[in-house]
């Protein structure tokens, strides 16, 4: 089984927690290189230093868009370019960002399906969030997809491989509700290139001391046993072992990502 990225969102019940900044060093401390925040919950100008300190420290920066009128979407991919974010998941509407992230080196992870509320929920069967998720990969902006499969009513597993397939060559990284050992374990084996994790180590859900060093440390070591082939080349098709495509994002020592999508 391959290893998916784990990336740390500071938020809690998909919004980003006022103490977002406060935070950032222990999971710094915890090893995690890949970390992000929503756009709601602090305002622009509170996101800028977190987004600073964030990069300054190595990490690759994510911006999770979970507003679903066209106006705060739009203002999510404005502020998703001041802040020189590297990975822009969610929302709902590629033909709103993708002029405005245009020319600018953000990979773009749009939610497949219908989402609904706040937080968000993915609503719909299999088959037709598989059918927007082919339409959303055919588009030459999108890099990837951000899949909501722990707010899906249905199988969750088996939602990431169906949405796996749809994705070609192209990642999906499984997002929101991620609150245990198995369901990482299941994401993993179903084909997902990363996962986020918020509330459940904010909360300590994990079964490790409730500091948050200590959760985010255990999901680490849930990732580092789940196999052998982290660092093994993907073949030509972008592929580890015809699993899943990887998303393998490291910035490097000049500030700038290593082997992008």
């Amino acid at each position: 089984m391959a290893r998916p990225d784990f990336i740390f969102m500071l938020t809690r019940g998909d919004a980003t927690i006022a103490d977002a900044r406060n935070m950032l060093p222990h999971a710094l401390a915890a090893g995690v290189r890949h970390i992000g925040f929503k756009d709601v919950g602090l305002p622009l100008a509170e996101l800028r230093p977190l987004a600073a300190d964030i990069r300054a420290a190595g990490a690759v920066l994510y911006l999770e868009m979970v507003s679903l009128d066209a106006g705060a979407e739009a203002a999510a991919a404005r502020a998703a370019v001041e802040l020189r974010v590297d990975v822009l998941m969610g929302g709902v509407r590629p033909a709103v960002v993708e002029p405005i992230i245009a020319g600018v080196p953000i990979r773009y992870f749009p939610f497949p399906g219908e989402v609904l509320g706040h937080p968000s929920r993915l609503v719909g069967d299999i088959e037709t969030i598989a059918i927007t998720a082919r339409e959303l990969v055919a588009r030459e902006a999108v890099h990837g997809l951000d899949l909501l499969a722990y707010r899906f009513a249905g199988d969750a597993p088996a939602l990431i491989r169906e949405i796996r397939r749809a994705a070609g060559d192209k990642p999906v990284i499984v997002a929101g509700s991620i609150d245990c050992d198995a369901r990482i374990a299941a994401a993993a084996e179903a084909g997902a290139a990363g996962f986020t994790v918020g509330t459940a180590a904010l909360d300590a859900a994990f079964p490790a001391p409730s500091g948050l060093k200590h959760q985010l440390a255990h999901i680490a070591e849930v990732v580092r046993r789940l196999g052998g082939d982290d660092g093994d080349p993907a073949g030509p098709n972008g592929r580890r072992g015809n699993r899943r495509t990887r998303l393998a994002l490291r910035r490097g020592p000049d500030g700038v990502l290593e082997r992008p999508l």
